[in-house]
């Protein structure tokens, strides 16, 4: 192994740093076109979505269970840091979308091909409605408690625009992170973990800062609410919309090596890998 190890760092010293990365992508970007290796990305947004909804919905439907131990803090803190960790351990093999605005802002930015979405969107769905039925089956409380809908005093109009706004925020932090004239790789994590964060420990009073189609598809399917799920809908897609335009404005047309390898699962975060993955 330490022999393999040395054999590897020579071979990246005598073809040149530059070069070694430039080889690695393409290396990758053919990986990921691989048909053969869609299933680990689907599989891998599907894990990665049923975690995310755990956490999110899991603090408003454990809140109900055992009151006064949920706090609104841990609430929004849980899935802010479980949307981190993800990233770490799986980001490299499906780009940790784990959010259908996100799959669809790639794919407007040209990060990611659109023939590849509907799939993404699909296990999305499925790995929160997954996680809704867990969470139901075991905490024993309707999966309402854990979706969002607007508040009680605002209207669906202002949930919107809460939702517009912080999805805007979020898949800005998401696309900038990707961008290789940001932070990439383990830096994109702790932004967008960062963001989630903070914009939910401000925003989700009114709206319950879902800015994931998904996290709140999975619930109200398990718990037969749509009553508000346009906004959760609309607010996100066109606050991603208005990302990509804001990024195109910030950097131009996407498609580069970095924000494309962040999209399609490539994040760079060994600094040698002398065999890709197949």
């Amino acid at each position: 192994m330490a022999a393999e190890q040395r054999s590897a760092g020579d071979d990246v010293r005598a073809e040149g740093l530059i070069a070694h990365y430039e080889r690695e992508f393409v290396e990758r970007v053919a990986d990921f076109q691989d048909p053969r290796q869609e299933w680990r990305r689907l599989f891998s947004e599907l894990l990665g979505t049923f975690f995310l909804v755990l956490a999110a919905a899991g603090g408003g439907m454990m809140g109900h269970a055992f009151p006064s131990v949920i706090s609104h803090t841990d609430a929004v803190v849980a899935p802010a840091l479980t949307v981190m960790a993800i990233i770490l351990f799986m980001g490299r093999v499906s780009g940790a979308h784990l959010n259908p605005a996100v799959s669809v802002a790639f794919a407007m930015r040209r990060d990611f091909p659109w023939r590849r979405v509907p799939g993404y969107i699909v296990v999305q769905l499925a790995g929160a409605t997954l996680a809704a039925l867990f969470l139901r089956a075991v905490v024993d409380v309707s999966a309402t408690f854990g979706s969002n809908y607007p508040a009680a005093s605002y209207s669906a109009g202002a949930a919107f625009w809460m939702e517009l706004i912080l999805t805007f925020g979020l898949v800005s932090v998401i696309l900038g992170t990707a961008s290789g004239a940001q932070n990439v790789g383990l830096f994109g994590a702790f932004g967008v973990g960062g963001y989630i964060a903070l914009a939910g420990l401000w925003g989700s009073p009114i709206s319950g800062a879902s800015m994931n189609p998904a996290r709140t598809f999975g619930p109200d399917l398990v718990g037969g609410d749509f009553s508000h799920y346009l906004v959760y809908i609309a607010g996100p897609l066109v606050g991603a919309a208005l990302a990509v335009l804001t990024a195109f404005v910030l950097r131009g047309y996407g498609g580069g090596a970095s924000g494309s390898a962040a999209g399609q699962g490539g994040l760079f975060t060994e600094s040698q890998d002398p065999a890709p993955n197949r």
